[in-house]
């Protein structure tokens, strides 16, 4: 018979009980854009941090920002997530909107004013709506984060009126509803990564480019010769905090609501650290010497004129019922607001 030492008998336990945990844990891996020098990064974090607090570590998270898991393309990420390359990601709604055209709508110009719009629309009838088109194409939407309103620099003048738009070579992302915007505009638009655009900035071969003010601040966008920004609002870029179906399918309940809790927690910190930001990200980008330009009332209406044909040539592809419920929910939002 041979004897075991207890010392032996406790570290077989111990390796077994850690063996058993390791076993029952569970890592998604979640795709983003940004680093967390952003704060969109910064919502991935956010997101892994809390769901690591709730689950004692029985559910966590990897994140893998800068599109790292799609070669740097974001434009592949839903498709990736849809296939199982990607378990979860928290992406933008313009890039996601080739496969779910209804998130357009947020690109539609001049559609949302402010916050109060956008949080009228996603936290409403709208926002569900919009999740039910995600949902439909293989993907399960937890909770909104928000990449903010996308404002416009360049090199040349400040820009306070549709004609300043003129023959102005324009950087834009790689979207057909981008495109037609500017081209309502009378600019010149040019779809581009940012890895081109850089260059292309800093030469002078194309004259500006739209971005959040968060990118715009972090990436130093100033340094590459944009000298005039003007905060116009005239699109807003959400995120979705979302899973593959298939691997939400096999989560247990608690696994679930471990994901949803904390997405929507993350999601909620995330818009309002962003907003909380803004103001100071103003007065630094101003201390780097550019000049910003805030439009008004009647400014910011011209816009809007300008580029209503733009609404039209898109209302087929985003849902004409569904931009109308979005604006109807916008003007109630406005009409609460000067009570």
């Amino acid at each position: 018979m041979t004897l075991t030492h207890p010392w032996a008998r406790n570290t077989m336990l111990a390796t077994l009980m850690m063996f058993s945990l390791s076993a029952s844990a569970r890592e998604l891996s979640v795709s983003t854009v940004l680093s967390d020098a952003f704060p969109w990064g910064q919502a991935a974090q956010k997101w892994a941090d809390l769901l690591k607090e709730r689950s004692e570590g029985n559910l966590t998270i990897r994140v893998y920002p800068n599109a790292q898991l799609v070669a740097g393309d974001q434009t592949r990420e839903f498709s990736a997530m849809r296939s199982g390359l990607i378990d979860a990601a928290v992406g933008s709604t313009i890039n996601w909107s080739p496969q779910v055209p209804e998130l357009n709508l947020f690109s539609l110009p001049f559609l949302f004013p402010d916050n109060a719009a956008i949080d009228s629309v996603t936290q409403g009838e709208v926002g569900q709506q919009l999740f039910e088109a995600i949902d439909s194409k293989g993907i399960v939407p937890l909770a909104w984060g928000e990449n903010g309103f996308r404002q416009i620099s360049n090199s040349r003048q400040p820009i306070t009126q549709p004609t300043d738009l003129e023959g102005m070579k324009i950087r834009v992302v790689g979207s057909p509803l981008f495109q037609d915007t500017f081209d309502a505009l009378g600019a010149d638009p040019t779809q581009m990564s940012w890895a081109d655009a850089k260059p292309a900035l800093t030469t002078g071969a194309v004259d500006g480019q739209e971005n959040p003010l968060s990118v715009f601040d972090v990436a130093r966008i100033d340094q590459v010769g944009q000298q005039y920004l003007t905060e116009w609002n005239y699109m807003n870029d959400p995120l979705v905090f979302a899973v593959n179906k298939r691997v939400w399918a096999s989560l247990s309940e608690q696994e679930r609501q471990w994901l949803r809790e904390t997405a929507q927690e993350a999601g909620q910190w995330e818009i309002q650290q962003n907003r909380d930001g803004m103001a100071q990200r103003k007065a630094d980008i101003k201390a780097r010497g550019v000049e910003i330009t805030s439009l008004t009332t009647a400014q910011y209406q011209a816009f809007v004129k300008a580029t209503a044909s733009v609404h039209q040539q898109w209302a087929d592809k985003i849902g004409a019922a569904l931009i109308e419920n979005a604006k109807a929910a916008i003007q109630q939002a406005d009409a609460q607001g000067t009570d």
